[in-house]
């Protein structure tokens, strides 16, 4: 029988994401594979705390995400030798990610409880492991495991396509919510399908693929902000942003780098180059100039912070 005297109350905070720079369908292993590119964020954060417990119940708070609480089940099963079971325990999940935007609220409610249980059980798991912990608990899967490099990654194989070796270069993002008339409710990303990519836009996405690469190995901003713009157009087809047109006018108009979008949510940004000394004017213009077609909920922040 495990002794239990050792255990404790782990607890772990998750990041999320900002939508994608890149998403699409990629050579992998002979065949194509979808995969995305997510944007790094820090306006919102979940915590996790879990509490061990003698016997198989496992619970979770709030008690509807079911998804959290599957991947603390399946966590407990790679940290626990064999031997060692029954174990179960609470989740408790705290935060203020708001739901279907984009800002990939289940893979953060999975990851903090994933690391909340290998943190009790002083067992971590590698990035890998918990990719694949992560996609058996809610289907497809963002990357916010894979915290030292950018990687674009198989959301519903929990594989990584390419490991970029680097993390995404810093820049400042103005972000807000796309579709002004729907403000603060998103869209049911569960429901939306998975775009279907015309043979044009897969050629595309390869190409894109080698220049975010380059982007990343040389820290050209310019050169992410021209990927997920690239990207963002070809998303318009699958799910558009109403008020494009306004965007990229303001994008020309405060020297913005570029527009990037959550490929199944509501949330869009504008990117520019953190270290531009005139960074504090251009993003302030540019929140004037969004308050006037009429997008009202805004945000700042720098990837990197």
């Amino acid at each position: 029988m495990v002794d239990h005297s050792g255990w404790r109350v782990g607890v772990a905070s998750a990041p999320i994401h900002h939508g994608e720079i890149l998403q699409g369908v990629f050579p992998h292993q002979g065949q194509l594979t979808r995969g995305l590119v997510t944007m790094p964020c820090t306006v919102h954060t979940t915590q996790a705390s879990f509490m061990l417990a003698r016997g198989e119940e496992l619970t979770v708070s709030p008690a509807w995400k079911t998804k959290a609480r599957r991947a603390a089940q399946l966590a407990v099963e790679a940290c626990v030798p064999p031997g060692d079971r029954p174990v179960g325990g609470h989740l408790e999940l705290t935060g203020d990610v708001p739901l279907c935007r984009g800002f990939g609220s289940s893979t953060s409610d999975v990851l903090a409880a994933i690391w909340a249980v290998q943190d009790a059980l002083v067992r971590p798991l590698p990035p890998e492991e918990t990719a694949r912990i992560a996609v058996c608990a809610e289907t497809a899967s963002d990357s916010l495991m894979f915290k030292e490099s950018s990687v674009l990654f198989a959301q519903r194989e929990g594989r990584v396509i390419e490991d970029f070796g680097y993390r995404m270069p810093a820049l400042r993002v103005l972000g807000f919510g796309s579709r002004p008339e729907n403000e603060g409710k998103g869209v049911d990303t569960l429901a939306f399908p998975p775009a279907r990519y015309d043979s044009t836009e897969i050629g595309v996405f390869a190409e894109l693929q080698a220049m975010l690469r380059e982007a990343i190995h040389t820290k050209d901003v310019a050169l992410v902000g021209a990927v997920a713009s690239a990207s963002t157009e070809i998303n318009q087809r699958h799910l558009p942003i109403p008020l494009l047109d306004g965007l990229r006018a303001i994008e020309r108009e405060t020297g913005a780098l570029g527009i990037q979008t959550a490929h199944s949510g509501d949330i869009a940004g504008l990117l520019y180059d953190r270290d531009d000394p005139e960074i504090e004017a251009r993003t302030e213009h540019g929140r004037r100039l969004l308050h006037n077609i009429g997008i009202h909920e805004q945000w700042i922040f720098t990837t990197g912070d």
